[in-house]
């Protein structure tokens, strides 16, 4: 497993990825920071927002944010994201309204944004599907002639599912520019990763026909350059990559589930030990750069994106009922109109009886 910064902040020399972070100087290593610093605070801002009853669901990424930034940084605007719902960080690297970020955990739309605005995709809630959506997508930037790539996120539990396995088949097959990029967070909800795979989920890749790199999840320089080199083969004709980051869900698997029913006290407390932002400031300490200016700036803004985003979804204009049936088709649909006009009836009786009273 290859990792440049130890769980005490120590930087690590590695002959291979550290030609791929010659641009990292104190300002970006400082900027990395920020972003994981910030979307933790999106992620406890949304849990909040949760528990106070103003979004139905919410899935935090809480310990994954190495994992995010450090591969969502590497990317170029032209590069298209399909990812699960846990990748806000993600999200947040790609540019998307804060507000747009939560409108489906409110409930008020079926799709939080354009994707073709950030060339990222909305969630995908089916487990595995984005990775024959990014398959599929890769294949049409390797007919146009492009150099773009995609990338695909999911968890360790994804990698059971048959879709996951099809994507491979056919990104092996037809050596399209795509990454599998496995966020190894160690749960599948309450199924514990050793008991679906017996070994690294990276091994498995090179079955298929596709290299893969196996990185410390929780170091954000170790992801990025790991990110980088995909990226690279992807571009340059080299085919598909499959990136295993091990890192670990330190929350629930959303705000519905409660961890402390399956899992043991005594292991979160030894990954807590490894925290990907803790790590970061260890690094920055020694590197001379944790000041008081940049804690004092990253903080404010992390409250600054944190109150943004809670004035939006909390004034966010509650649909009416008939816009449940907009945006399902891009095209007419002539069963969804017969819905929308029985629905659009049973309204009417309601209506009426509320009248006669």
């Amino acid at each position: 497993m290859i990792q440049l910064v130890t769980a005490t902040g120590t930087r690590v020399s590695h002959p291979e990825f550290d030609r791929w972070l010659e641009d990292i100087d104190a300002e970006r290593l400082c900027a990395l920071y920020e972003d994981m610093v910030v979307i933790r605070r999106i992620d406890t801002e949304a849990t909040h927002l949760q528990r106070q009853g103003e979004l139905a669901l919410w899935p935090p990424l809480l310990g994954q944010e190495a994992a995010q930034i450090g591969s969502g940084r590497a990317l170029r605007s032209d590069d298209f994201v399909f990812s699960s719902y846990r990748e806000n960080g993600v999200a947040y690297c790609r540019g998307v309204d804060l507000t747009d970020l939560l409108r489906v955990w409110r409930g008020n739309v079926s799709s939080g944004w354009d994707p073709f605005e950030i060339n990222m995709a909305t969630p995908q809630i089916i487990i595995g599907a984005q990775t024959l959506h990014a398959t599929g997508y890769a294949l049409g930037i390797q007919n146009d002639g492009a150099d773009a790539a995609a990338i695909t996120y999911f968890g360790d539990g994804a990698v059971s599912q048959g879709d996951v396995s099809e994507a491979l088949v056919f990104a092996a097959s037809f050596q399209v520019p795509v990454i599998f990029f496995c966020q190894n967070n160690h749960w599948a909800i309450s199924e514990p990763v050793g008991l679906q795979s017996r070994v690294p989920i990276a091994d498995r890749a090179p079955g298929f026909g596709i290299p893969a790199l196996r990185v410390d999840g929780n170091d954000v320089l170790a992801v990025l350059a790991a990110t980088r080199i995909a990226l690279d083969r992807a571009r340059t004709g080299g085919g598909p990559t499959f990136i295993e980051a091990v890192t670990y869900r330190m929350g629930p698997h959303t705000t519905a589930d409660d961890p402390t029913r399956y899992r043991d006290a005594n292991e979160l407390e030894d990954w807590a030990a490894k925290d990907p932002i803790t790590r970061m400031e260890a690094l920055l300490t020694h590197e001379g750069l944790f000041t008081p200016e940049l804690q004092a700036g990253v903080a404010a803004k992390a409250d600054a994106v944190a109150k943004e985003m809670r004035a939006g979804c909390i004034g966010l204009p509650e649909p009416e009922p008939m816009d449940v049936f907009n945006n399902v088709y891009s095209t007419p649909n002539s069963q969804l109109e017969r819905q929308r006009d029985h629905y659009s009836r049973y309204l009417a009786t309601l209506a009426g009886a509320e009248g006669s009273n």
